[in-house]
């Protein structure tokens, strides 16, 4: 089984993907969870590059995120996969599409090629959405926001804008969720999703 999290920073979906681990975990299953970018060396460092390095045009950045995916697919999640464990991503390729496609105006369908080339066209068997307002998203934004959270209103509203719309076109595979609910009532909806799935 494979699972991602989505959403505006501040969404809350890194705290629901840890609990859908955990819970995964007590019930004695193995699984892979990351974080994008990251996991693998490579990933990493494209992590700190594109959150705290400095500006960089916007095809560079789409094609950056890119690079980290392509590792982490053929290191870290095909492998898990074929050994039969779950994966759990905070972030996939539908975060390049909401964020570099919707919110840097490269378009959806150049963004979204890019990563299922790099990918072999691996996507999620379940996809969960977390929407929150853009004020909200903001207002929990960290003290010190990298390169991305610094964005402007407009950017945070396109990105928005854009899950709304990645939602609407793959209803078999996302499961748009209110943010804004409490955590643990969130995590019990997952998990009966989840369980269907198992």
């Amino acid at each position: 089984m494979f699972v991602t999290f989505e959403g505006l920073d501040g969404s809350g979906k890194s705290t629901q993907a840890a609990l859908l681990v955990e819970w995964l975990a007590a019930a004695g299953r193995r699984v892979l969870t990351a974080r994008e970018p990251g996991k693998t060396p490579l990933g990493e460092r494209v992590r700190e590059l594109v959150l705290h390095g400095g500006e960089m045009t916007p095809w560079a950045e789409a094609a950056l995120f890119a690079a980290a995916r392509a590792e982490l697919v053929a290191r870290e999640i095909r492998p898990a996969l074929e050994r039969g464990e779950d994966v759990v991503l905070d972030r996939y390729l539908d975060s390049s599409v909401a964020y570099q496609g919707f919110g840097r105006r490269l378009g959806e369908d150049g963004v979204r090629q890019l990563s299922l080339t790099v990918t072999g066209a691996l996507l999620p068997d379940r996809t969960f959405l977390l929407t929150i307002g853009a004020d909200v998203a903001r207002s929990r934004a960290q003290a010190r926001p990298d390169r991305i959270e610094r964005e402007d209103g407009s950017f945070v509203e396109r990105v928005a804008d854009g899950y709304r719309r990645l939602a609407a076109a793959e209803p078999d595979r996302f499961v748009t969720l209110d943010g804004a609910r409490r955590p643990e009532e969130i995590a019990e909806e997952i998990r009966e999703h989840v369980h269907a799935l198992l």
